[in-house]
């Protein structure tokens, strides 16, 4: 046991001796005003509007805004480079925050607070996507093995969840500070300078441009993503699904029971459990393959999902959430490492993206569907969803195999160290 885990220190100092010490902190909070405004917009409208159902609707706009254009992002720092794609939607996207909290306090009509929202989610930099793709460049140029690979994407879906654990907290903090408003200023503060900050960062180089090692190709000469990436990203759906009838279903039950403040501190639990198994997955033994994994940790999580729909108080709450929260780090994890394995190396950033927008939009298209359905039948409808939604996730895991190469395209564990294709 002692053994793993000094093998598993020595790979994450592996893994911070490619990307240096400071990418991480800047890519963290680069990314936490995603979770702030993903997680907040609910509470924010909700609380300014007083119907939760339009509080859902306006969150599930700016999520669908920021999964039209997450690909859009990603392809284009595929053939651009990251540097001047991350900077503008980083400086773009807080003018587009600053606007649509401003729209909520002046109780704008839905209509218009849908348009803003959809703008703060179209200009959404996608720092962590882009991220996974710079960690993976960085040690691949270094020549690391897969087990190098998984724990950058470990330490980087680590790094989601404990960004909505602290999203969640702010929220939770500013609204009994006063108003959920508190934390968007921050939020826009923050992917303004963080977000510019990881533009800026030398490593932004390591992932290197379409344009700068080939012509540009044709659109249907463009490599094609294997069937793997399709299915996982349809799996991926189905756990944004199940996040999202999970926060329907927390939001609800909170406002039942008259603790509407709690809702962020009970995803706040989740977050910080689930960080913690992520982080632990770095430990994992090659031989336990990814396909396995993924089998594995969507059937625990439609397993573990059920103790929810009958929980009728807090307490409950916050055990049956935060032992839910085991398995979800893991899903995704072992997501995002099968699209690592199958994308084309041309098409990292895009995939990369693709998936993060997967998960997105199926949790978007769910807190609005899944709040209307806790106005009108309780916490547990929502719950349900989620549910039903993890039992699919199994059934799409079960098809999976081992992630290969695209055609034509140069296997990742095949990529020569410092060819520049690690990007």
């Amino acid at each position: 046991m002692a053994q793993a885990a000094g093998g598993t220190s020595a790979t994450y100092r592996e893994v911070l001796g490619a990307t240096g010490a400071l990418l991480p902190v800047l890519s963290f909070f680069g990314r936490l005003p995603v979770a702030v405004i993903q997680f907040g917009s609910v509470l924010l409208i909700t609380r300014t509007s007083g119907s939760l159902a339009t509080g859902g609707t306006v969150a599930c706009a700016l999520a669908l805004g920021q999964v039209a254009m997450g690909p859009v992002v990603g392809r284009l720092a595929d053939r651009r480079g990251q540097r001047s794609v991350v900077l503008c939607c980083s400086l773009l996207n807080a003018l587009a925050i600053a606007c649509y909290t401003l729209g909520a306090l002046a109780g704008l009509p839905t209509p218009l607070l849908v348009a803003l929202g959809v703008l703060a989610g179209a200009t959404v930099p996608g720092i962590g996507p882009l991220a996974r793709a710079r960690g993976v460049a960085l040690v691949r140029r270094g020549g690391a093995d897969e087990r190098v690979v998984n724990t950058v994407l470990s330490l980087e879906s680590t790094m989601d969840e404990l960004s909505f654990v602290l999203g969640p907290a702010l929220i939770g903090v500013a609204a009994f500070a006063g108003h959920p408003a508190y934390a968007f200023g921050a939020a826009a503060l923050l992917v303004a300078g963080c977000g510019s900050a990881f533009a800026l960062h030398p490593t932004a180089t390591a992932v290197r441009p379409a344009t700068a090692h080939a012509p540009r190709e044709p659109r249907a000469r463009r490599p094609r993503m294997p069937r793997e990436v399709r299915l996982v990203r349809l799996g991926l759906v189905l756990l944004g699904v199940l996040l999202g009838g999970c926060g329907a279903g927390i939001t609800a039950l909170a406002q039942k029971l008259g603790q509407e403040d709690q809702a962020g501190l009970v995803y706040a639990a989740m977050g910080v459990m689930s960080a913690v198994v992520g982080l632990s997955m770095a430990a994992l033994p090659e031989r336990f393959g990814l396909a396995l994994r993924w089998r594995v940790a969507t059937a625990a999580a439609a397993l573990l999902s059920l103790p929810l729909i009958g929980t009728q108080s807090m307490p409950g709450l916050y055990v049956a959430v935060t032992v839910f929260g085991a398995v979800f780090a893991p899903n995704l994890i072992t997501g995002f490492g099968l699209t690592e394995r199958a994308v084309p190396r041309e098409r990292l950033a895009e995939g990369m993206t693709f998936a993060a927008s997967a998960f997105v939009g199926g949790q978007a298209v769910t807190l609005a569907v899944a709040g209307r359905l806790a106005e009108s039948h309780g916490p547990a409808a929502a719950f349900t969803v989620g549910s039903v939604a993890a039992a699919l996730a199994f059934g799409v895991a079960l098809l999976v195999k081992a992630a290969p190469a695209a055609p034509g395209v140069t296997p990742v564990a095949a990529t020569p160290s410092g060819s520049g294709r690690g990007a």
